[in-house]
């Protein structure tokens, strides 16, 4: 039997949107200076969040008026992609080194190796998900010029389906060496609260944007004849990255110095408009 690599677990609960950036930005920090052994987080928000990814511009593509009037969080990630609504869902990170002897060279590759976990989770969780590999030049094309500010409008390479629908999204950064994935396990959806963030051409493009969602994406409740709630589904994905990586996860919790140090993130960047709604 041979001794499984031992990575961190932590399990942070729902923290507030600059939070949630800013810990996964110390963890990428930690480990790059290699006081931290490779780590994968689970976590939620409170309030509930609009997050948008590194390259988005807020006036052109999100309704802030919207993102107010539903009591949403704002944060923009430090990963690229599209907007995600953190709502209820079960979100992970990664953290892991580029010259980790799993890890491939290719962003897609690491993308694939890293969400063998999720694909164990979704397996244990009962359903028969696999991996989307856009098959026609079409469908490629598509990849580039992604015409929806929405993420889970389309699969992209190796993205999470069941029955040919998106069930999990996710998005990957690499700064001083260092891998930072994460993403979201959508346990249910509200539809028309995402729809409302976003600007539209006109009112006739939301509603087919909106139309065509709903066979490219779908929430694991909506596939589970028993819902599953958070608990159970941090539960089922901790067992199916341990599975999927071949590891075994160890938990941890923040010291009050590491705390410090997140806050001190949050006060620089996450918690600050200029990052938030940087042109």
């Amino acid at each position: 039997m041979v001794d499984k690599e031992i990575w961190r677990f932590i399990d942070s609960g729902k923290q507030s949107p600059a939070y949630n950036m800013a810990l996964d930005e110390a963890l990428l920090n930690w480990h790059s200076e290699g006081k931290i052994p490779p780590t994968i987080r689970f976590y939620g928000w409170n309030p509930a969040t609009l997050s948008i990814g590194y390259f988005q511009r807020v006036e052109k593509e999100v309704d802030m008026e919207a993102v107010k009037r539903h009591n949403l969080g704002f944060v923009r990630r430090p990963t690229g992609g599209r907007g995600v609504l953190h709502d209820q869902e079960l979100t992970y990170s990664v953290i892991v080194s580029e010259a980790h002897p799993n890890m491939p060279a290719s962003v897609t590759e690491a993308y694939r190796v890293i969400s063998e976990g999720l694909l164990e989770g979704f397996k244990e969780a009962g359903l028969d998900a696999y991996f989307s590999i856009p098959s026609t030049e079409e469908d490629k094309e598509a990849l580039k010029n992604p015409r929806s500010a929405v993420c889970f409008d389309a699969p992209s390479w190796y993205e999470l389906v069941v029955e040919g629908r998106k069930v999990a999204g996710s998005a990957q950064t690499r700064q001083k060496g260092v891998i930072l994935q994460h993403g979201s396990i959508i346990l249910d959806i509200d539809e028309d609260k995402l729809f409302d963030l976003f600007r539209y051409s006109s009112d006739r493009l939301r509603e087919r944007m909106q139309r065509n969602f709903k066979n490219k994406a779908v929430a694991i409740n909506a596939l589970k004849e028993t819902p599953m709630t958070v608990e159970e589904a941090s539960a089922i994905f901790k067992l199916g990255f341990e599975r999927g990586l071949s590891i075994q996860l160890e938990p941890y919790t923040l010291t009050s110095e590491e705390e410090d140090e997140v806050q001190a993130i949050i006060d620089r960047r996450y918690g600050k408009d200029e990052w938030n709604f940087r042109k």
